[in-house]
């Protein structure tokens, strides 16, 4: 299923969101102009790498849970996570303000990034991408707007274009990450010696952003849900 947008409106230009996205463009630009080694050193040296964090602990590693977020492997990798973040991202800002709002994105990729260290300690692979503080946003969403409804592209024979509410599809995607995750601990280990998804920075996040919105949304930010206001079509 691929979102393509939600029915609420924000009610304010969401700047934060838009630098977010801007940044991770920008990053990813430099990033394509590199070498092939530059380029994988750059990875190496900017993304999370379990065994190296747990080895050396201090301020050069920690600091790769904030790097890892704002690089990624490719054009999929960077829209998909960029689309998600536009299309959800705007209204939790909506709730929460501009700062609020940044330290929660931060917060989020902090602790989904964790929970793949603590499952994973012996993994030599760098982890980036923002998909993680994303995941959160979409924790944060499944919390404020529930009764939302994401237009879904749905290609199953032919493409299918299906308004899903927001808990449905948030849940879905949900359940779909833990069970992957428990999966590849299950078949793979903790060492996870091959490439892919880091599945449980998603759960990590997604479960952290749940947690975290009540006490981050603006007061009075329990009348963020708007009814349809406009038709998406």
């Amino acid at each position: 299923m691929i979102p393509l947008q939600d029915n609420i409106r924000a009610r304010r230009v969401p700047l934060m969101n838009y630098t977010i996205i801007l940044i991770n463009v920008l990053i990813f630009v430099f990033q394509r102009g590199l070498e092939p080694a530059a380029l994988q050193a750059t990875i190496v040296r900017y993304g999370v790498v379990p065994t190296r964090l747990l080895a050396e602990p201090g301020a050069a590693q920690f600091g790769t849970l904030v790097s890892s977020m704002f690089l990624h492997g490719g054009w999929f990798h960077l829209i998909s996570n960029m689309w998600a973040l536009w299309i959800f991202g705007d209204n939790v800002q909506d709730c929460m303000g501009a700062w609020r709002y940044l330290f929660f994105y931060l917060a989020s990729g902090l602790v989904a990034a964790g929970l793949h260290v603590a499952l994973h300690p012996g993994s030599s692979l760098p982890v980036i991408g923002a998909s993680g503080a994303i995941a959160g946003i979409m924790g944060a969403y499944l919390v404020l707007f529930p009764r939302a409804r994401v237009i879904t592209l749905v290609p199953i024979g032919f493409l299918w274009f299906v308004q899903i509410p927001a808990v449905v599809y948030l849940g879905f995607w949900f359940l779909t990450q833990l069970v992957q995750g428990l999966f590849a601990l299950a078949v793979v280990g903790t060492d996870l010696p091959y490439g892919g998804v880091a599945w449980w920075s998603h759960v990590g996040g997604f479960v952290c952003g749940i947690v975290l919105v009540p006490l981050l949304r603006e007061r009075g930010a329990q009348s963020c849900w708007h009814p349809d206001e406009y038709s998406p079509w």
